[in-house]
């Protein structure tokens, strides 16, 4: 990498680029020196390279916006050219709906302005095309309300400019400012408060308990904006070198911006009603999701020398280090731990990544990105940051009973992960108590997750070490064991070992799968029937394939046809299923697995996995396992995989089209044009060019012809996929929900008439042991409505966990309810009419019902 470039990339870094220079002005002044030097001869390269760094390392663009300064001053033709890409890009990024792009480049734009590259009239007049638009878009008559969260993007991208230049705005424009800030006070008032209860990551006993003074993102946005302006503009957070630089940036020229144009967003739906407008509301909310939910895991001591606003920067630090380099794991964890603050930030850098780790209806990247990030982090800081990260594992760990059904599952699998990268080395004897506990309560249930996820990640005998210190904890442990083979467990021969051990042989000496099948059909079926037949194969095969994942993948793929015979409709599939979770009953990952891979293969269907999941002996494991929930979550996954993989193929398919289209049209072209002229042939006049050359551009447009024929056969064979699978989709809905319908009306304590958790669990409670004027072990801002004084987890303090086996088993229950419609509700909304005929009625349970609407997004009082 060139010297400029590696200055430009390094400004702010302690870094050998830089030497023994350590403040901001002599990274500037380094860095203008060697860009002057390279101005003339790399001017195209410098600026792409430079407005690059500005998007991808934006807690830096203070330092690019002095330095574009600075290069304004000596060639205003180059940042000119700046200016105009920059606009062109921010064009962009609002025709694409780029959220990030958006809020980035405006930061960019607001350090020009204070570095006197920008007019301030420009950015004032993008601040007012930003609060026209979201008044427009709220208004009743003008606009459509459904697109809110567009219009609350406007007023936030507006808002969180102004850490970085609200002090230059008030010392030059100052009633410019206040107007911005009593506009958007207006714009406060008329805008819904829409209640987001299925993205709390806590769950609150009753909604109708939740305060009017809450807040949302936005509104808490302008308080600490609100809260700045009091504070006379100062933010530790941001740094300002520009003023450094003052008296030789006022003489540069300041360039003008131009205009830009928002997006139009879609109509009203032209019939309203709750199901169209919940609709067209759900697809704004995916096209502009709120950035940050917040989650105050610790103590505000923890964090109280923080201003507001210097909380709000830190994670837009944060945030924009995580979303840049995403895939780069140590360079992210650099990065995140040298941003140019002058104060120390190790909680409030645990709570940001944690609070995107259990973001909800997903986070932005994978979980095991933000795991990696965390391991990365204790390594560059031992001396802090793992310690933190045991403070909120504890922490979290008291509201565990609290905690959203999702975000229990993402804690649990990152937990685990956590551990086995550093010797499963935990304190366990403070955890010892949940033995006392019922096998029922949340604590219990996730210690005892916890380490069956780690024996997956290790072995037995190393997890039963790490548990020394509290010898109980072992009971906990999943079973010792491999395969249940159960044919010859009494150490007698019997006819079904005897079958087994022939089944074996034919194997072993690699028979064909017909001459199996034939087998089967001619001398084991019709003399012991289905079960016993079944039980047999299954067994036998699976013990095959149980040395490792590899044997078992091969088994499958060799004999799925013989599964594919015994069991081609939905009632054997399920026996099928229920053969495999017996074999392996003392191994959900080998039984999630397997049930997995035979979906996979088409060996059972998910509607056969559904029901096996229902079935009773499943529906009683729904409060104290994981494992039921991981094989359906496997299931429903993977059926939506399908259509999100056709969709892409198809939309693939599209573009191929249109280039082979364009490739036949001009094939054509060419053809018709040398068909058509006049060529000499034995000195006489022949329409047409010479003849070889003629023949190769026919077979050029024959192929080409061909090839447009070939995709099309393949766009309408995918889309018939598609359509297929869509209905597949809508019958597994159908069947899921369903089937929690049912079990819950069966198990809902009153006649199914409770109407919130808090009743749900005074049901069968004599005594709730809570004591109203306990402080919270951990406090949560409004915004995330965690109750202050919740129920207790069967804690050091209480001893005991008050909710009864049948209510916790609803509050488990309801929470996947709500787990699994907030995370498919993209693929649920197109048959949301066909579930609430069916199974949504009036004769649903209140519960159920609210639950799948929160999980929506829909109006808990449409429920």
């Amino acid at each position: 990498m060139s010297s400029w470039r590696s200055l430009l990339l390094r400004i702010g870094d302690k870094s050998p680029e830089y030497g023994a220079a350590g403040d901001f002005k002599d990274h500037i002044e380094t860095c203008f020196g060697a860009i002057r030097r390279e101005l003339d001869h790399s001017q195209t390269e410098i600026l792409e390279f430079l407005l690059a760094c500005a998007e991808q390392l934006p807690h830096k663009i203070p330092l690019y916006g002095t330095l574009i300064g600075l290069i304004n001053l000596e060639n205003e033709d180059f940042v000119k050219k700046l200016v105009d890409k920059t606009r062109t890009k921010f064009q962009d990024a609002l025709n694409s709906g780029d959220c990030n792009g958006v809020r980035i480049l405006m930061r960019l734009m607001t350090v020009m302005m204070c570095s006197k590259v920008l007019q301030l009239s420009s950015l004032v007049g993008i601040f007012d095309t930003f609060l026209s638009s979201a008044a427009t878009i709220v208004d009743e008559e003008k606009g459509n309300p459904l697109w809110q969260p567009c219009a609350d993007f406007y007023i936030t991208c507006i808002l969180s400019c102004l850490p970085w230049g609200g002090a230059e705005l008030v010392e030059q424009v100052p009633e410019e400012i206040e107007r911005l800030m009593v506009s958007v006070e207006a714009y406060l008032s008329i805008r819904r408060r829409d209640s987001d209860t299925g993205l709390f990551f806590f769950e609150k006993d009753d909604a109708n308990e939740r305060g009017s003074g809450d807040k949302d993102f936005v509104e808490d946005l302008y308080d600490r904006i609100q809260a700045l302006s009091s504070n006379g503009w100062k933010v530790e957070s941001v740094p300002r070198p520009h003023l450094s630089f003052e008296a030789q940036l006022v003489a540069g020229k300041s360039h003008e911006f131009g205009t830009v144009s928002c997006l139009n967003i879609p109509s009203p739906p032209s019939v309203p009603s709750g199901i169209s407008n919940g609709k067209q509301k759900h697809e704004a909310e995916l096209k502009y999701p709120q950035r940050i939910h917040r989650l105050n895991i610790f103590p505000p001591s923890k964090t109280e020398d923080l201003q507001p606003i210097d909380r709000f920067v830190m994670e837009e630090y944060l945030l924009d280090v995580l979303l840049f380099f995403n895939g780069c794991r140590k360079e992210c964890a650099s990065f995140m731990v040298g941003l140019p603050v002058p104060f120390r930030y190790e909680y409030l850098m645990a709570e940001t990544i944690f609070s995107q780790l259990l973001m909800l209806p997903q986070p932005p990247f994978k979980p095991i990105y933000y795991t990696l990030v965390i391991i990365d982090l204790c390594k560059a800081l031992p001396g802090a940051f793992p310690a933190v990260v045991a403070g909120a594992v504890r922490a979290l760990f008291e509201k565990i009973a609290d905690l959203d059904m999702e975000c229990r599952t993402r804690l649990i699998l990152w937990f685990s992960h956590h551990l086995s990268n550093f010797q499963f080395i935990w304190p366990w004897e403070e955890w010892a108590y949940v033995l006392d506990l019922p096998k029922w309560a949340p604590q219990r249930v996730f210690v005892q997750e916890v380490l069956e996820r780690e024996v997956r990640l290790s072995y037995w005998d190393k997890v039963k070490q790490s548990v020394e210190n509290a010898a109980g904890l072992e009971e906990l442990l999943p079973p010792k064991g491999g395969p249940n083979l159960t044919l010859g467990a009494d150490g007698t021969e019997n006819n079904e070992n005897v079958l087994s051990g022939e089944l074996n042989n034919m194997v072993k000496g690699k028979a064909p799968v017909r001459e199996i099948i034939s087998w089967i059909d001619e001398s084991v079926l019709p003399n012991n029937g289905l079960e016993v037949t079944l039980r047999v194969v299954v067994q036998t095969l699976l013990n095959i394939g149980s040395k490792s994942f590899t044997h078992l993948i091969t088994v499958l793929e060799r004999y799925g046809q013989v599964f594919a015979k015994l069991c081609p409709d939905q009632d054997k599939q399920v026996m099928l299923i229920a053969e495999v979770g017996s074999f392996w009953k003392s191994n959900t990952q080998m039984t999630a697995i397997a049930i997995d891979r035979m979906m996979g293969y088409r060996l059972v269907s998910n509607l056969a996995i559904v029901r096996w999941v229902f079935s009773l002996e499943n529906i009683e494991q729904f409060h104290t396992s994981d494992r039921p929930w991981e094989v359906l979550r496997n299931a429903v996954s993977k059926t939506y995989n399908r259509i999100s993989d056709l969709r892409k193929e198809i939309l693939s398919l599209k573009r191929n089209i249109l280039s082979a289209e364009e490739a036949a049209k001009q094939a054509k072209e060419e053809l018709d044009a040398a068909e058509s002229k006049l060529t000499l042939v034995d000195g006489e006049p022949v329409l047409g060019e010479n003849p070889a050359r003629l023949n190769r551009l026919k077979s050029q447009a024959a192929k080409a012809k061909e090839e447009v024929v070939s995709l099309q056969e393949s766009f309408e064979a995918k889309e018939a996929l598609l359509v297929r699978a869509i209905e597949e989709n809508e019958a597994l809905f159908l069947m899921l929900y369903k089937s929690f319908s049912n079990v819950l009306v069966e198990r809902l304590p009153e006649g199914s008439k409770a109407r919130s958790l808090h009743e749900l669990k005074a049901a069968e409670v004599d005594v709730m042991a809570v004591d109203p004027q306990e402080p919270s072990t951990m406090e949560l801002d409004n915004e995330n409505q965690q109750p202050q004084n919740s129920q207790s987890n069967g804690g050091k303090k209480s001893g005991a966990y008050n909710v009864g086996e049948k209510e916790q088993w609803c509050i488990t229950t309801l929470g996947y309810v709500k787990a699994f419609s907030r995370q498919y509700a993209a693929e649920i909304w197109p048959h949301i009419e066909k579930l609430d005929a069916e199974v949504l009625t009036e004769e649903a349970p209140p519960l159920f019902r609210s639950a799948v609407y929160s999980g929506l997004r829909r109006p808990i009082n449409e429920a």
